[in-house]
Order: C-alpha cells, then structure tokens, then sequence
C-alpha cells in the first residue's frame, strides 16, 4: 500500500480528511515532539484505526507531507504519484 493509500484509507474509514485528523490531533496538543504510542492510541480509541494508518497520519504530524522519493514513480505496490502528500481529501482530486 502506498503512503497516500494508507491516508486515503485513514479517511474512508473515519470519515475525515487527513487534514482533519491532524487539526483534531493539533486541538489536542499533539505536534512533532508527541509520541508515536501516544496518538496512535487515540486513533484506535477514538477511530479504530489500525498502527498502519496511525503511523501514517502520525508521520505527516511530526515530519509534514513531504516524503522520499524513493517511492515516488516506478512499480509496485508502494508506489506514491507525488512526493508531496495530499491531505484535503480523495473528493478534492
């Protein structure tokens, strides 16, 4: 799955965007110095989301939407389009 994959499932499943979830996580205090454990715990509380899609999510809040492009391109299943992450929603695109 790739790195949008897994935000894109983050919404679907929760009904809010990426950016949502992470202006959600910012009302509670979470920012880059938060530990992973921490919010992950709350997206399973409160969402259900699994460590794969909280990790997602958790990645963006602590290093923003910017990823490798290590991934970007190419085959496979973790192949990303952009090396920048889109966070307005999967009805924006």
């Amino acid at each position: 799955m790739s790195f949008q994959a897994y935000l894109d499932a983050a919404e679907k499943k929760t009904g809010k965007t990426p950016a949502a979830l992470l202006a959600e996580a910012g009302e509670r205090g979470y920012d880059a110095t938060t530990k992973a454990g921490v919010v992950l715990d709350w997206l399973k509380a409160d969402y259900g989301l699994g460590r794969g899609h909280g990790m997602a999510l958790y990645y963006v809040l602590k290093n923003g939407t910017g990823i490798s492009d290590k991934h970007v391109g190419g085959t496979g299943a973790h192949r990303d389009e952009s090396a920048t992450l889109r966070l307005d929603g999967i009805a924006h695109r």
